[in-house]
């Protein structure tokens, strides 16, 4: 796909969903595997199958349900990708973020980003609530390749604080008058996929900083900040990969300890966006 094509596409799913909608989202939630949940509490939803958008890709994950909803919740307007796209599905790093790149086209301010992810930080246990405060990016790919449009951001975007500070102490004080236990910061790896890691690429992506790995996530962090807009990212720990006592990682047990977390996930997510 041409760089002319991608921005074709974009401008037309846009022109698609401005028909749809009445006010422009201020805040843009991805959710991640086995988070959809998260839906049932918007009011006054607007449904759109991703099938029915112009040019959007399919989500083949398990759990992710291939809808974008508008509507609000705690009072604001938000819209919600319920099921997100991946490297390791056969999308480019530019392909996977078009749903982001456009939504970040009708004057949003926050994007608030999530994941399952396995704990790599020894310290933590399954149902850790993971604040990301930095991250790894090894996928192979970057969705800001190609020709730079001025209008959709900077040639060389900022990194040095990709996930916004105000946001994650906002964060923390919501966990803790919530009482949610189990609430950290750390730093997410995202790898390629769909193969899971090795004890020895465990130990690697141990020694270079990482508390937690998954296969998504940073390619919409580098396109929010492209866009402008404030980041705020949440992994659910779903297993920890200790390299000297390997288990094998199956994907329906991640799920599994994941819905586990998810209310406790949506009471979170809803009292910071009612901080918003």
């Amino acid at each position: 796909m041409t760089f002319i094509n991608h921005q074709n596409k974009v401008e037309e799913a846009l022109s698609f969903l401005q028909e749809k909608i009445d006010t422009n989202p201020r805040c843009i939630i991805i959710l991640g595997t086995a988070l959809g949940g998260l839906t049932q509490h918007i009011e006054d939803p607007i449904r759109i199958p991703y099938h029915h958008i112009p040019n959007f890709p399919e989500a083949t994950a398990p759990t992710h349900d291939n809808n974008l909803i508008f509507g609000r919740l705690q009072g604001v307007d938000v819209a919600v990708l319920q099921g997100r796209f991946h490297f390791y599905e056969g999308y480019s790093a530019q392909e996977l973020t078009l749903p982001l790149r456009v939504l970040s086209l009708l004057q949003s301010e926050i994007c608030i980003v999530s994941n399952a992810a396995g704990g790599l930080n020894p310290s933590f246990s399954p149902g850790t609530l993971m604040v990301l405060s930095d991250h790894i990016n090894f996928i192979p790919d970057n969705p800001l390749r190609g020709p730079n449009i001025d209008d959709w951001g900077p040639r060389f975007p900022d990194l040095s604080e990709p996930y916004d500070r105000e946001l994650v102490e906002t964060t923390l004080k919501c966990a803790a008058r919530l009482n949610i236990s189990k609430v950290t910061t750390g730093v997410y790896t995202a790898i390629p996929g769909p193969s899971l890691e090795t004890p020895a690429e465990t130990r690697f992506l141990r020694s270079c900083g990482a508390d937690a790995v998954g296969m998504s996530t940073v390619p919409e962090v580098i396109v929010a900040k492209h866009a402008g807009l404030r980041v705020l990212g949440i992994s659910v720990v779903a297993n920890i990969n200790d390299p000297d006592n390997f288990k094998p990682i199956i994907l329906e047990d991640v799920i599994e300890q994941t819905a586990k977390v998810e209310k406790k996930f949506q009471q979170l997510v809803l009292e910071v966006i009612k901080e918003l």
